[in-house]
């Protein structure tokens, strides 16, 4: 249960190497994964936590093993919260920015495309902005997920 399986120093390259992997496979699978979770979304996020958890310990049973996995996560996960706060190109680079889905009444399908964004998802945002489609100067898709209207 105290007796770890292998030396310290390899949880911490189990851990950054995985959280590393991990943060780059979600910032390419889209904004809408983070963002807005479908049930299909959820699933994988279950699914991906299950399927890393052996490679974080490499099979190690002992608290401290788990205790110096979760340690790292958590320092790496606040080191990339300080270097987005401090960068505007790591903030880019790690939380994106917002994309213009349409202007002046026009959606930009080319776009929702490449987003994998519905017309029945800006549509909804519309609805949730009062906002008619020949009323909308600008839609945005955001960093987290969610899509934004501004009104003429």
């Amino acid at each position: 249960m105290f007796e770890m399986d292998h030396p310290w120093w390899e949880f911490v390259v189990r851990g950054a190497a995985v959280y590393l992997i991990l943060l780059l496979m979600v910032r390419v699978s889209g904004r809408r994964t983070v963002g807005q979770f479908t049930p299909f979304d959820l699933l994988v996020v279950m699914l991906l936590s299950e399927a890393v958890s052996n490679s974080l310990t490499g099979g190690d049973q002992s608290l401290f093993g788990g205790f110096i996995v979760a340690a790292v996560l958590v320092g790496l996960n606040m080191t990339m919260s300080f270097m987005s706060s401090h960068s505007k190109k790591m903030s880019d680079i790690l939380d994106g920015s917002a994309v213009l889905l349409g202007r002046d009444g026009e959606l930009y399908d080319k776009v929702m495309k490449r987003c994998r964004i519905s017309r029945e998802e800006v549509d909804q945002a519309l609805r949730c902005s009062d906002c008619d489609i020949k009323d909308m100067r600008c839609a945005f898709l955001e960093a987290d997920g969610q899509i934004t209207i501004q009104r003429k």
